[in-house]
């Protein structure tokens, strides 16, 4: 049974869109470590492991291992939930999923900073405190939605309610990448990057009161 699906105002920008080729280019190596015996929170838990030491590498400059680790972290992130489909989703997995993509939005930007305190130190903060922002508004309509028993039209087996908006995870990586890349352009990147940010936590918001408005 599925429940009713809300349109909230706010527009998914790339993620929905690269969802059918995500799921295309993952179901092969998932279907290969089902096989194998591989559960989805294995997959969550070393990549999350992964990407803490990207941001270590950051910490360190080692800019291109920080891009390397980047990468795997996003492949085991699109990997699990490949897995999970394969076998059984279970509420633990949803959990896991979304509470360590959390982690590592809000870890790796702190390498950068320590890599360069005097420079990114500030701009650094302002990211993660955006970060907070979009985070935030995200769980609290997806927590209101889940108790409504609605459901995201662009994510309709995800395991939690997702909200789009102009900043989602597509765009977080490819920022990521950006400061792998060009770490010294790290505080320009990070201003516009919270900028963007802080929009779309406001938009969430502006959504959750327009959608909720009415008991």
């Amino acid at each position: 049974m599925t429940g009713p699906r809300l349109r909230a105002k706010t527009r998914s920008m790339i993620d929905a869109r690269l969802l059918p080729l995500q799921r295309a280019l993952m179901e092969p190596p998932a279907r290969w470590l089902a096989a194998c015996g591989v559960r989805a929170d294995q997959i969550t838990l070393v990549g999350c492991g992964i990407g803490l030491l990207a941001a270590l590498a950051a910490a360190l400059g080692l800019y291109w291992l920080a891009l390397a680790g980047l990468a795997l972290n996003r492949l085991a992130d699109g990997l699990d939930g490949a897995v999970a489909r394969l076998t059984t989703p279970t509420d633990r997995g949803a959990f896991l999923d979304i509470a360590l993509d959390f982690v590592f939005y809000a870890v790796f930007p702190i390498g950068f900073i320590f890599a360069d305190p005097a420079s990114n130190g500030l701009p650094g903060a302002v990211l993660i405190a955006s970060f907070v922002l979009t985070g935030t508004s995200f769980l609290a309509f997806s927590i209101i939605a889940e108790r409504r028993g609605l459901l995201a039209e662009n994510y309709p087996t995800k395991g939690i309610y997702y909200l789009g908006g102009l900043a989602e995870g597509a765009e977080t990586i490819a920022v990521f990448a950006a400061l792998c890349l060009f770490p010294d352009a790290f505080p320009w990147i990070a201003w516009a990057f919270a900028a963007i940010c802080i929009v779309t936590g406001a938009t969430r918001y502006m959504a959750g009161w327009q959608a909720f408005g009415k008991n």
